[in-house]
């Protein structure tokens, strides 16, 4: 029998905090595996059957986190073309992940949000959601990249240095 990849979206949640910029983390908590649970992520989900993928990332956003977002960078970008029975929506991601072997195969591309509304401390998949800086999530990932789920490390690493470009300090 053939398996096929799931499409999955993730979010890079923004949110200044004193002036400065943190993004949304939590640790995994998913029944089904168990073993990643204890694992830094960001908010993330899998995309129903011809569910728009904007959608589906609000979706899962309010279920994982309680938050709302109020900007995803690049939807307003995005084109939806309808003809010979199809509707298409033509997008760009910040940064796409393919895990091609492991416990399931999953594809997931992440978009940077804005968001607003009051956070939860633990939805039914995610515990510890909390903000972190950008400096403390530099020094974590510097320091034990093993803490995260495999599939958003290289995205975080990215953003990373997208965002700090011109901070010195910070080791990638």
């Amino acid at each position: 029998m053939e398996v096929l990849a799931k499409p999955g979206v993730g979010g890079i949640l923004e949110r200044y905090i004193h002036g400065d910029l943190h993004i949304l983390i939590q640790e995994r908590f998913k029944d089904e595996n168990s073993i990643e649970n204890g694992l830094i992520e960001i908010p993330a989900g899998k995309v129903r059957a011809y569910e728009n993928v904007y959608d589906c990332l609000r979706r899962e956003v309010k279920e994982e986190t309680g938050l709302n977002i109020d900007n995803i960078q690049g939807e307003s970008d995005s084109t939806i073309l309808e003809g010979n029975g199809y509707k298409v929506l033509n997008y760009m991601p910040f940064s796409n992940s393919q895990n091609i072997d492991g416990y399931y195969p999953i594809m997931v591309q992440v978009f940077i949000c804005q968001v607003s509304g009051d956070l939860l401390y633990q939805s039914n998949e995610s515990r510890n959601i909390r903000w972190i800086s950008l400096q403390d999530l530099s020094e974590l990932l510097s320091n034990n990249c093993t803490m995260f789920y495999p599939m958003h490390v290289e995205t975080l690493k990215k953003y990373l240095k997208v965002k700090l470009a011109d901070d010195v300090s910070v080791s990638i």
